[in-house]
Parts: C-alpha cells; structure tokens; sequence
C-alpha cells in the first residue's frame, strides 16, 4: 500500500441533539442549528487540516428517530449557506439518504459529496438523483433503518458478505451513471463488536475495487462497548484503529477530532512512506 497516496480527513458537524458523541451536536434548545456553534466546529476541524466537511442534520447511529426529509432540509438549508460564504473552498460532505435533500443541496451550493449510509437502499430515486447531478456518491453497508437496526450475527463471513453486496453495488452505479463512488464497509451498523473487528482486519480486501475507501469508526461502539467505557474515553482507541485502516488502505477517515488523526496519519506516512 502507498503511504504517499492522497488521504483525505473529513470533519463531522452534526446539526442534531442525539448524535452519540455529544460534543458533535450543534442543534440549538430551540430546535435551530446553532450555526455559531458549527461554524466554530467547522473552523477548528479545517484549521486541524480537515479536507472534507461532513454535514447531517439527522443522526444516523444506530436506533435512532429519523426526523424526515422536511426538517433534514429545513436544518441544513438555515446552515450551509453560512458555512460555504465562510469557507468557501472547502469541500462539503451531507449525510442523508433523501433524494430530494441532494437536489435542494446541489440547487443551495452546487458541487458536493453525498454520504448515503444506505447505498441508495432507502430512497429509490437516490441512484438516479446522483448519476444526473454528476456528484461524487459514498456509499455504505447497512442493514435495515437506522431505527430498526440491530447487530446481526447471521454473516456467513462478513467481509465476503459486505464485498458481494459492493459488487452488486457498482453494477447499480455503472447502470445509473456514477462514475465517482466512494466505498464505505459500515464500521457500526448492524454488525456485533467482533464483527466490527473481523471487517477491520478484511479492510485492505476491498482495495480490489479501485474504489477509494472510506473508514468512520470514530469513537463508535466497537470501542467503548469492548472497553465498557462511554463516547468521550473513546480517543485512544480511535487512533489505533485508525492506524489499521491506514496500514489496510483507507483513503479517507471520518472523525469528530480531526488533529489527532491528522499526527496518525502523519505517522503512517513516517513509518510506511
């Protein structure tokens, strides 16, 4: 694996009151984003070296309530005007899985990165929204709505699992125009701690679909469940796999604490360029 290759870091803003890692959530008592507050998330992420930003406006951990396309765009809509006049180089990242949140965005800021944790599974005019607007597409595995997901156990071999789903997922992006996809395996959903752990260690595996790889395991469950700790012991061990994913062939980690990450990386590159 090339430790010189492009490594992207991507920031995470959360306009939500519920996202797991409280110190992420820039939703106001009001119900508003604070748009102060994520602007000043955002800075920090960017000043760290962030390269990506990565915006939801409804959180998607595990068991958690969808609020519904209107109030995802209607959180969103009050925010990125704000944060592309701020910044306005900096690559945008929104996290949904509405079709109709990508169009009212593309019409907003133009270019950006959807970041579909359901690989267009939730929304049928996902794919197609996507290959029209030319936008580049994460997608990632999961099973079942972020309200009704629980770890399974019935993966005969996980990452063969999760590799045939991609293959089925890249005749999708061929067939609807998605040139651009980006390739993320779903550290955290609907897979048990060990799971988790066994997908860590088939990562570089998923280096055959010439697809860069995108790795969230940020201060996730696989963490602070094996240690029975809480979201905030969870740094730590957030670099050590960090490094992992690295040595595996990540392209692109996604975090709530973009310095540390960036020293990981700058490690690997010391260790392994």
């Amino acid at each position: 694996m090339d430790a010189s290759r492009e490594i992207d870091l991507m920031g995470i803003v959360n306009l939500t009151d519920n996202s797991y890692f409280p110190a992420s959530r820039c939703l106001g008592n009001d119900g508003n984003p604070d748009i102060e507050k994520a602007l000043g998330v955002s800075s920090a992420h960017i000043a760290a070296g962030a390269t990506i930003i990565d915006v939801g406006a409804c959180s998607t951990r595990p068991g958690s309530d969808p609020v519904g396309e209107e109030e995802e765009w209607r959180r969103l809509k009050a925010f990125l005007p704000e944060l592309r006049a701020a910044f306005p180089h900096a690559r945008i990242s929104i996290d949904t899985y509405f079709s109709s949140v990508v169009r009212n965005v593309y019409d907003l800021v133009g270019d950006f990165i959807v970041n579909d944790i359901s690989a267009g599974e939730d929304d049928p005019q996902m794919l197609e929204t996507v290959g029209k607007l030319g936008l580049t597409y994460i997608a990632m595995h999961k099973r079942g709505t972020p309200k009704t997901m629980q770890s399974l156990t019935e993966y005969g071999d996980v990452c063969h699992d999760i590799h045939e789903y991609f293959e089925e997922f890249a005749a999708k992006a061929r067939k609807y125009g998605i040139r651009d996809w980006i390739l993320d395996p779903g550290f955290g959903f609907a897979k048990t701690v060990g799971q988790n752990y066994e997908l860590m260690r088939g990562l570089a595996g998923f280096t055959d679909f010439g697809r860069r790889i995108l790795v969230g395991v940020s201060r996730k469950s696989m963490i602070y469940r094996k240690f029975d700790i809480t979201p905030e012991e969870a740094l730590p061990a957030t670099q050590a796999l960090h490094m992992a994913a690295l040595c595996a062939g990540a392209d692109i980690l996604r975090v709530h604490d973009v310095a540390p990450a960036r020293q990981t990386i700058e490690i690997y590159r010391e260790l392994y360029a």
